[in-house]
């Protein structure tokens, strides 16, 4: 095919793909161009990666080449953890070269894991049913690409921050459709989408005549994908939006201290620390507040019965008379978390713990620290905690007097199931404590941000998330920012959020579209299987 026929193309078409589409992940005021921006590797795929005389393990290396580029745009924002003052006695040369390593370190290794992918992208298009049926190929890829997502959420070397529906998070009308499938399902058609296109593409230039009739086809389908998706999102945001005259509603109140990372484990910011969260907690209290929440470690120590970090949150919540949400370090006989505590109007800390379930590779624990001390051991002096932390366990929900309150932790929000599962087990209503310091004012703050208005409009929850240094905002059941703080600033906010109790489909469903994704693309492998082996036997016989 002349589009590939040379190494150059090959590269050149995906390098494209790769680098557009992690710009509009990292800006996703661009999101117009994701549905166009997959077309070029679509076309490298349903030209070059179909041929059965290309090994796959070419088709990998270019999958690899593609990706790296992908998560190195990804992941520009690392830089801005320069110079990385927090880690005690470091260069700035060593801090740029430590983050050199672990901003292209990370893209390849996420490549390397994607690469697989990719692999098994021209496997399945290859198969048998995809050869007689090609114009479901792009159905398989989009599959594919599904499968690829969801299978960074696994394991602890996958982060699953490149996602695709990051990129439409300027659209909320084309996000809706994930509360009734999951964010899995914009990613599906985007894919599709993409694949059709290039499907059209790649046959009207083999052949102008047969073309036209693909043109055609593939036109009515992405017509069809992209008027559901749109209309039905259209319906979904006019019937999920909240009734706000009659709705259950609770003041919350969010506290941004704007404690800078390099700062907020030194002993000389304490007392600016506790006088600004007292400040504002009492600020909140005058404002009508009825819960007050403090970002993910919003003090550095290990809360312990009767400390002094005990002392201060029971006497500020006493004071102001509200109950507090404080991000803390909690432990018990064997090991040490990331958690909000809940301490109520009385000073008394109540039975509610919430411990972190995702906590990040690196930032919060060291794998395979055997490993890291002796082959590069300042990636291990990127642990501010002092020790590991562990996964949490237990209560999600919290059964507070103002209603059912569901909690996530930072990292947390990037992954679906705790939002599920508090949702599962009735929460009304969503806190995101996080800390973000680290990424100052650059695209990783709005990326994360917009993991957050995903996961509230596939479980149809409102969202009060509350950041050290920003984005401070309150996130409704559609995915709207409706109020936020700005960005490296002093502040609070308060503001009514609205319980609700109404379930999402996706909310019962959970992640069946990737199941069915998953059926697709190895029922198509087993219908190949099947052939081949019939199709030996028959020669034999």
């Amino acid at each position: 095919m002349i589009l590939t026929d040379k190494k150059y193309k090959r590269f050149s078409l995906l390098a494209v793909s790769g680098v557009l589409t992690g710009l509009v992940l990292a800006f996703p005021i661009l999101g117009i161009l994701e549905w166009i921006s997959l077309v070029p590797c679509a076309v490298f795929f349903l030209c070059y990666g179909t041929d059965k005389t290309v090994k796959l393990r070419h088709i990998y290396l270019y999958g690899f080449f593609m990706l790296f580029l992908f998560y190195v745009v990804n992941y520009h924002w690392f830089m801005k953890l320069y110079p990385l003052a927090f880690i005690e006695g470091i260069t700035k040369f060593g801090a740029a070269a430590l983050l050199l390593f672990v901003w292209f370190g990370l893209s390849a290794l996420q490549a390397a894991i994607g690469g697989l992918s990719m692999l098994l992208m021209a496997v399945v298009l290859r198969a048998r049913p995809m050869e007689r049926f090609a114009f479901l190929r792009p159905i398989a890829a989009a599959s594919v690409w599904v499968i690829f997502e969801w299978s960074f959420t696994l394991v602890w070397w996958c982060v699953p921050w490149g996602r695709l529906p990051i990129g439409q998070s300027k659209m909320l009308v084309g996000l809706q459709t994930a509360s009734l499938f999951g964010s899995y399902f914009i990613t599906f058609i985007i894919v599709a989408v993409n694949f059709y296109i290039a499907y059209a593409l790649v046959a009207f230039i083999a052949d102008r005549q047969k073309g036209k009739n693909a043109v055609k086809r593939s036109s009515i389908v992405i017509a069809a994908m992209l008027a559901f998706n749109y209309g039905m999102g259209a319906v979904l945001w006019f019937a999920n939006k909240t009734d706000t005259e009659n709705a259950n509603k609770i003041r919350i109140a969010s506290v941004q201290g704007n404690i800078p990372s390099g700062d907020v484990w030194t002993i000389e910011t304490d007392v600016k620390t506790e006088r600004a969260f007292k400040k504002y907690t009492l600020l909140a209290s005058e404002q009508g507040a009825d819960i007050v929440v403090w970002p993910e470690t919003a003090f550095p120590y290990t809360l312990r019965d009767e400390n002094s970090l005990y002392d201060y949150i029971s006497g500020t919540a006493k004071m102001a008379n509200v109950t507090i949400l404080a991000g803390v370090f909690t432990e018990d006989d064997d090991y040490k978390y990331n958690s909000t505590v809940c301490f109520g109007p009385d000073g008394k800390m109540t039975e509610f713990i919430y411990n972190k379930r995702h906590i990040v590779p690196f930032g919060e624990y060291v794998p395979m620290s055997w490993l890291v001390d002796s082959v590069m051991p300042d990636l291990g002096n990127l642990l501010t905690t002092g020790s590991d932390l562990s996964v949490g366990r237990g209560m999600i929900v919290f059964d507070l007097e103002q209603g059912k309150v569901g909690n996530l932790i930072c990292f947390d929000s990037i992954y679906e199931d705790v939002m599920l599962q508090g949702t599962r087990d009735g929460a009304e209503v969503f806190v995101l404590p996080t800390n973000d310091s680290w990424f100052t004012d650059s695209a990783a703050i709005y990326m994360h941000g917009a993991q957050a208005q995903i996961r509230a409009i596939e479980c149809g929850r409102y969202i009060s998330r509350t950041a050290n240094t920003g984005l401070t905002a309150v996130i409704t059941n559609r995915g709207e920012i409706v109020s936020e703080l700005p960005l490296l600033e002093e502040g609070m906010l308060c503001e009514d959020v609205y319980l609700r109790s109404d379930r999402t489909l996706y909310s019962y469903i959970g992640n069946l579209f990737v199941y069915i994704c998953i059926a697709f693309a190895a029922g198509a492998e087993a219908w190949h299987i099947a052939y081949t082996v019939k199709k030996r036997k028959s020669e034999k016989t």
